[in-house]
């Protein structure tokens, strides 16, 4: 790790885990069984994400779209949500990582609310990284319910058209409290955002790797950090600009 630059990291790092289904399909097992590996990778990824100082990472566990999947399969992924928060727990709390979510989580199983509430509870004051897990979450929806928000407040004279600028939008969305996403690395080669963080990644560097997601090392991990600190982020100004401030 001696090229990482550690003043250049990302802060926020987003994830969309993809290819559990397909890593299991190559090795002839059952897609649960992918899943199965890619949850172990979450665990894997995080801690080592913060061992690199990355501040706050999100990771895209399930979107609303795939509520609309096979039962037998939501059903598996909300049991496997359920262990990943009971064993993963303590280490949350050993490694002072807060966990947050984004979305709708009042769709998700008693079962998993009951385990994701208690874990956020009582990782809620620690300080050295952010876990965000966008849960029963899609972008879409997000910003629709940013907007009806917002345009009760106007109904209800508490703000009024003309003062609705991005920051006041911000303020309504999931991430308010959080910086905009540095870094996007998708795996599994799959070159779309999938309604994901849609207005959060207006400037976000993007890294795709054709690597399953149960395959994403720490290697792996490190080329999406090096590619990302060989970029030039210039927000819509010029190099020239840039060079001046």
């Amino acid at each position: 790790m001696a090229d990482i630059d550690p003043s250049g990291l990302p802060v926020h790092v987003a994830i969309i885990p993809d290819g559990n289904g397909r890593w299991a399909k190559n090795r002839s097992l059952n897609r649960i069984e992918g899943h199965v590996r890619g949850t172990a990778n979450v665990k894997d990824t995080v801690i080592f994400a913060k061992e690199l100082g990355i501040k706050v990472i999100t990771i895209y566990a399930f979107s609303d779209e795939n509520w609309s999947r096979p039962k037998e399969e939501v059903d598996a992924l909300m049991h496997l949500l359920q262990e990943y928060l009971i064993q993963e727990r303590p280490n949350i709390m050993k490694n002072n990582i807060r966990l947050c979510t984004l979305g709708d989580i009042e769709r998700l199983p008693l079962f998993v609310l009951e385990e994701l509430k208690k874990t956020m509870e009582l990782s809620a004051t620690n300080t050295e990284m952010i876990l965000n897990f966008a849960v029963s979450y899609g972008s879409r929806n997000e910003i629709l319910r940013a907007t009806q928000t917002i345009a009760k407040l106007c109904i209800e004279k508490k703000c009024i058209p003309e003062k609705i600028d991005q920051a006041l939008f911000s303020k309504y969305l999931y991430t308010k409290d959080l910086p905009d996403p540095d870094l996007l690395i998708r795996t599994s080669g799959e070159m779309r955002i999938s309604n994901f963080l849609l207005w959060q990644m207006a400037y976000t560097e993007l890294y795709v790797t054709d690597t399953l997601w149960p395959d994403f090392n720490k290697e792996e991990f490190l080329k999406a950090i090096r590619s990302y600190q060989h970029r030039e982020r210039r927000f819509g100004l010029t190099h020239e600009q840039l060079d001046e401030f």
